[in-house]
């Protein structure tokens, strides 16, 4: 089945190397759900045992959540019941034992067997949507695209990158040194991609595919078997990747150990101990900054790629199109509730207002304003459901409360509760809006969840070194702009270039900050406090493997 694989794929796999140099949109997976067929129901999820049939099993993490179970965001419980490993080196054992095979097979094979791992999860996606939508809280729309389509192209992307950089170098070359009257110097040099061992995926409660898959494929792909260690509350879509993973290495002839699960149960600590495990050289991590500061700090033997928090920025010093400037805010500030790491929180306007195409607005015009598009767009509930999901942990509750008591700021957009007739246990809020003043205000650091901050600064270049500082103290994954004037524009690009962030400017239609496309954008940078790397660049797949040289006289 493995050369088969390699004619069944090569296709995907040129068009992907294609777009990937092109940076212009493609994508294999469609992302309408019509494209898929019926929807899959929570109820076809609940009650499963996927135990995979892995080494040193010893029990079961699940199905209760005493025993580390997941409660979905929106209410019911999954009860659906994962393996559990007696001891983690059993589990890296089993990788180590599975990496020969893998890494003789060389890099395009790797890579078909990667893209017919996304060709099975792709045809699989009502079910992964369903999946990710009662881990997360993200509502059903954006759990089918982010979940499925768009998580499936960033591992693709991954793949891609993956090929391209393990091929740079020829397999063989000749060397000829000429040596005058003497016959020349011949030699013939090999040249051989080494992957580094076993890698350590651990997942995110919010966006466990999306985040995933680009470490999970990276990795796989230059030929490092993946324990893949998921968030306790959002286990079952790494779970059912990895049952489709297992499936498709053992049926091209590889070991299924290659892919493991590795669920924890309640105050396991199991992220700790496996990333301290001498065998796992590769870490990839996406959640909280204390959490990947320590793996920065701790796991020294591996090679770490962290996202962590970040406080990203947006400044406002003027527009053309208020009210599309106004929508696109609004909209991005209430996607899946503010519980995305590209989620604008700091809103920089100027105390004297800005100018627009209706004219001057005042700094309080603006924020009554945006006040109000985030009203109108999230006027009937039913609309609003479908855009907020619901809210992913008590956590995000706690600062939404917060910011009704006024701890961070005068409340200028208090935060509504929708109510839900399908899901009446889900806790579903509107985005709150905190107005505050550079003058007299200390600005807050990440506060994840609905709310954002309408900060009142001196003029447009303050709110440009504001920027500035921010990204460099704090970090941030996206940072954006509204300007009409060139040497605004102009100071801002200068300003993230410097803090190195990746910047949006004048978004006023269906193109948002929170948002990023495969195979074109890069998420993240690995120039700011917020990330340590990028999806997906050469950095991102380069050190996964080396490359080593045997040579020998012609």
């Amino acid at each position: 089945m493995a050369h088969e694989l390699i004619e069944r794929h090569h296709a995907t796999l040129e068009s992907a190397l294609v777009a990937f140099a092109a940076r212009d949109y493609w994508s294999p997976h469609p992302e309408t759900p019509k494209a898929y067929g019926e929807p899959v129901d929570l109820a076809a999820l609940q009650g499963r045992e996927l135990l995979l049939d892995q080494p040193g099993t010893d029990g079961r993490v699940g199905p209760e959540p005493e025993n580390g179970g997941e409660r979905s965001p929106f209410g019911p419980e999954l009860r659906v019941s994962y393996p559990h490993a007696s001891d983690p080196s059993l589990l890296t054992a089993a990788a180590r034992a599975a990496q020969p095979a893998w890494a003789e097979a060389g890099p395009l094979l790797r890579a078909a067997v990667c893209c017919e791992i996304l060709h099975r999860i792709n045809a699989r996606t009502p079910e992964f949507a369903t999946a990710v939508m009662h881990t997360t809280g993200q509502a059903y729309g954006m759990a089918f695209q982010a979940g499925g389509p768009h998580a499936q192209d960033r591992g693709l992307e991954a793949v891609a990158c993956a090929y391209a950089e393990q091929t740079r170098l020829p397999v063989s070359a000749e060397w000829t040194k000429p040596q005058g009257k003497r016959d020349p110097l011949r030699m013939v040099k090999e040249f051989t991609a080494v992957p580094r061992g076993v890698a350590l995926l651990v997942g995110c409660n919010t966006f466990p595919t999306w985040n995933g898959y680009p470490g999970l494929f990276a990795s796989l792909a230059t030929g490092n078997p993946v324990v893949v260690k998921p968030h306790p509350r959002a286990v079952l879509p790494l779970a059912l990747t990895v049952a489709v993973a297992r499936e498709v290495l053992a049926d091209a002839g590889f070991s299924p150990d290659l892919v493991l699960l590795a669920a924890e149960q309640p105050g396991e600590g199991l992220a700790k101990a496996l990333a301290l495990h001498p065998d796992v050289r590769i870490i990839d991590y996406t959640g909280s900054t204390e959490f990947g500061e320590w793996l920065e700090d701790n796991a020294r033997q591996a090679l770490v790629y962290t996202e962590k928090a970040g406080v990203n920025t947006i400044l406002v010093d003027s527009t053309d199109d208020y009210q599309g400037m106004l929508g696109n805010l609004a909209f991005s500030l209430s996607l899946y509730s503010g519980q995305m790491c590209t989620t604008p929180q700091n809103l920089l306007i100027p105390r004297d207002g800005i100018g627009t195409d209706q004219g001057p607005k005042s700094y309080q015009e603006v924020v009554a304003d945006l006040g109000g598009a985030v009203g109108r767009l999230l006027g009937d509930d039913t609309r609003a459901a479908a855009l907020l999901g619901a809210i992913v942990n008590p956590g995000v509750l706690q600062r939404i409360e917060l910011a009704e008591k006024g701890e961070y700021g005068e409340l200028a957009l208090a935060s509504r509760q929708i109510a839900s007739e399908e899901f009446p246990e889900a806790v579903i809020r509107t985005p709150a809006l905190v107005s505050l003043d550079a003058a007299r205000d200390a600005l807050p650091g990440e506060c994840f969840g609905p709310i954002a901050f309408a900060v009142a600064v001196d003029s447009t270049a303050q709110g440009v070194e504001l920027l500035r500082d921010t990204v460099r103290d704090l970090g941030a994954m996206t940072a954006a702009a509204y300007t009409t004037s060139s040497e605004v524009e102009s100071a801002v690009v200068g300003a993230c270039l410097d803090a190195g962030v990746s910047l949006s400017l004048n978004l006023t239609g269906q193109v948002f900050v929170n948002q990023t496309a495969a195979f074109s954008d890069l998420h993240g940078t690995g120039a700011n406090p917020a990330a340590n790397s990028a999806y997906c660049d050469a950095a991102f797949v380069a050190s996964r493997f080396r490359t080593i040289e045997v040579r020998r006289h012609s």
